[in-house]
């Protein structure tokens, strides 16, 4: 084999280094996850998500977004979830305690700086 097969047969131009995360619009969304809703026979989302080539986890999460909340167009959502006062109180006496923690660690540190002087 030359030098320049032995590249080529290296990489294949049709080979995607990177995946592409799929993304899908608010329409495309809406109408899945309605579709998914009008199912009622054994056997019909399984064909609709080898139709749209998808995975079940996407489709029930359009439709569990279709029930929550309107599916909005914003770009900003993402993947950021509301939190509800009991979680935030969690989160932040969860903070508090490691804050706490550092403390102790940099008075500790304080003091063994100081009796070293000494």
């Amino acid at each position: 084999m030359t030098r320049t097969a032995e590249k080529n047969s290296r990489k294949h131009p049709e080979v995607v280094e990177k995946a592409a995360r799929c993304r899908f619009t608010t329409e495309y969304k809406r109408r899945i996850a309605l579709e998914a809703e009008q199912c009622v026979q054994p056997g019909e989302i399984g064909a609709l998500l080898r139709r749209e080539g998808l995975y079940s986890s996407v489709v029930a999460r359009c439709r569990s977004q279709l029930r929550e909340e309107p599916l909005s167009s914003s770009k900003k959502s993402g993947n950021k979830r509301k939190l509800t006062p009991a979680h935030e109180v969690a989160r932040l006496e969860r903070e508090n305690e490691r804050l706490k923690e550092k403390l102790g660690q940099a008075e500790l540190i304080i003091d063994v700086q100081k009796k070293s002087r000494r």
